[in-house]
């Protein structure tokens, strides 16, 4: 599970590490390079960053599709939002074609929402790997994406994309174990001394969450902050 851990001094330079390696990445990478992202502080300040013309500019946006490895169904204008957090920072402000971005419906029932999600994702990929890259966090309680300790969500195995009712106050939308594990890179953010316990539980193999759950078909990496390894 563990695989090779990039540190960086604080949540500012993991963001803009994490900016950079998605650039590098893509920019090897054919078309269509499709990575998920996630929902999270971190995430945000990368997006941010991404957003600037001196990072903009080095983006090939032309290759690039966008997925979420979660999503509240909330509308896409609520805060609380991953999607509409993603496009107020950083989509509404580069030339990223519109039909390259895939957000969870939220205008339809939850189970709707994660059928026509799982339609989507096979549509795209088939059998293939779906991911070159995979953004994920890490809960303190040991979540990633929408796979909360305990929910049946853990268990599903046939289906790319699940609704998860329970475990949090509102309704949610994630990526299933399978799903996760198609990519090419898993790639963990973890900042903040809040993390520190879980990250080094992980890390020492005596976790088992959610996050320790995975399998990726590809390699796993860990952008940590200096706070979160302690």
């Amino acid at each position: 599970m563990i695989g090779r851990i990039d540190v960086s001094e604080d949540a500012a330079a993991l963001a803009r590490r994490a900016a950079e390696w998605l650039i590098e990445t893509v920019a090897r990478h054919a078309a269509p390079v499709r990575v998920a992202l996630s929902g999270g502080s971190t995430p945000k300040q990368m997006f941010a960053l991404l957003a600037q013309p001196a990072f903009a500019r080095r983006m090939d946006w032309a290759k690039l599709h966008l997925f979420w490895g979660d999503e509240r169904c909330v509308p896409y204008a609520s805060p609380d939002s991953n999607y509409g957090e993603a496009k107020r920072l950083l989509l509404d402000h580069v030339p990223i074609p519109p039909a390259q971005v895939h957000p969870f419906a939220v205008d339809m029932s939850p189970d709707l929402a994660a059928a026509a999600y799982d339609a989507l994702l096979r549509e795209v990929a088939g059998d293939g790997m779906l991911f070159a890259v995979t953004f994920l966090g890490l809960g303190e309680d040991g979540h990633t994406a929408s796979l909360l300790p305990g929910q049946p969500v853990l268990a599903v195995r046939d289906r790319l994309a699940a609704s998860v009712s329970e475990g949090r106050p509102e309704t949610r939308l994630t990526l299933t174990i399978p799903a996760l594990e198609r990519s090419e890179t898993v790639a963990f953010l973890v900042s903040g001394a809040g993390k520190q316990a879980i990250f080094r539980d992980v890390r020492a193999g005596l976790a088992e969450v959610p996050a320790t759950m995975l399998r990726p078909l590809g390699q796993t990496a860990w952008f940590v902050d200096q706070p979160a390894l302690g």
